[in-house]
């Protein structure tokens, strides 16, 4: 019997019209975007399914992605009545919250106020043009670690998956180490398009902005463990959460360590729901024996869902 993994992508996988086919054809993912816009304040139709230059903005982006994977994840808990559950879920930085809404901890409502806040705190906290992040390509994470030991300002931000690291911090500081990274040996170092320096010490102040926030917002007991970024360990524990998610801003991100952990604990298939195929390219890195399905438009779900039911 196969273990599935439920995974959710981060900011970056967002797209023009993604969403737009559940809305047609599912009333639950269509209460969803509706309760989201009421919620919120915002046209989600309009955010999500209209080309517009709002997507691409941190205080906006997060909340329409988590509203999109979440009408998704919902969806398909309906349609596949109980055949394709979860043993575990994960999601890479903002992912984690659609994580743990998918494992039973959080309301699916509270997860999207939340990260509405979460993007408006992160893309205020600190100043444009002060920060910066890079992805450094070609080198092991252990060498980056050693290269940046004594350079104050920049640190590691994502673990993605071998041969793909995200450095984050002053703006100075990442042009500096990147091309300290690259005289040592990095193939490539490419400047990320990012309104700041996320999972850096950098925005500590929004993490505590944020915990604020979450104290506000009643958690429930998981119905399945979910694997935490900040230590890369399964949570089964809900009183973990808040803490976890408050720090998780500042701290580097663990996916590929939170991927190796669900293998180890006998996961095989892992479902990427939501835009892109952002962590199915990261996966086929880290470990390609597994199975990866992804769920982005209706006639993936129906596909995946057929699938499924054969293993």
């Amino acid at each position: 019997m196969s273990k599935i993994a439920y995974i959710y992508p981060g900011q970056g996988s967002q797209k023009a019209g993604m969403g737009a086919d559940f809305y047609e054809n599912s009333p639950i993912a269509r209460d969803i975007y509706d309760k989201a816009s009421e919620a919120l304040g915002l046209d989600m139709k309009a955010l999500c399914f209209k080309e517009n230059e709002k997507l691409d903005l941190t205080e906006y982006t997060q909340a329409a992605l988590v509203t999109t994977c979440l009408a998704i994840t919902e969806t398909l808990k309906d349609v596949a009545k109980g055949g394709l559950t979860p043993t575990v879920t994960a999601g890479l930085s903002l992912g984690e919250y659609c994580a743990i809404a998918a494992a039973g901890g959080m309301d699916v409502m509270d997860a999207i106020r939340l990260v509405r806040k979460r993007g408006i705190l992160m893309q205020n906290t600190v100043p444009a043009g002060e920060g910066a992040m890079a992805a450094i390509l070609g080198m092991a994470g252990e060498a980056i670690e050693q290269v940046m030991e004594d350079m104050p300002g920049v640190t590691i931000a994502n673990y993605n998956c071998p041969g793909q690291i995200v450095i984050t911090g002053e703006a100075r500081a990442v042009e500096e180490a990147c091309d300290a990274l690259k005289a040592a040996g990095a193939k490539r170092a490419v400047a990320l398009n990012v309104s700041g320096p996320f999972h850096s010490p950098m925005l500590k102040d929004a993490g505590s902005r944020l915990a604020a926030e979450l104290k506000k917002v009643e958690l429930h007991e998981l119905t399945v463990p979910y694997v935490t970024n900040v230590t890369a360990k399964k949570v089964a524990d809900i009183a973990q959460t808040k803490a976890l998610l408050a720090e998780q801003v500042s701290m580097p991100v663990r996916w590929q360590q939170s991927v190796e952990t669900m293998i180890a604990d006998g996961v095989d298939t892992f479902i990427e729901i939501g835009p892109g195929r952002t962590l199915a390219g990261f996966m086929k890195k880290i470990n390609r024996a597994v199975t990866v399905y992804n769920i982005a438009e209706w006639a993936d779900m129906e596909t995946v869902i057929s699938a499924c039911r054969l293993i």
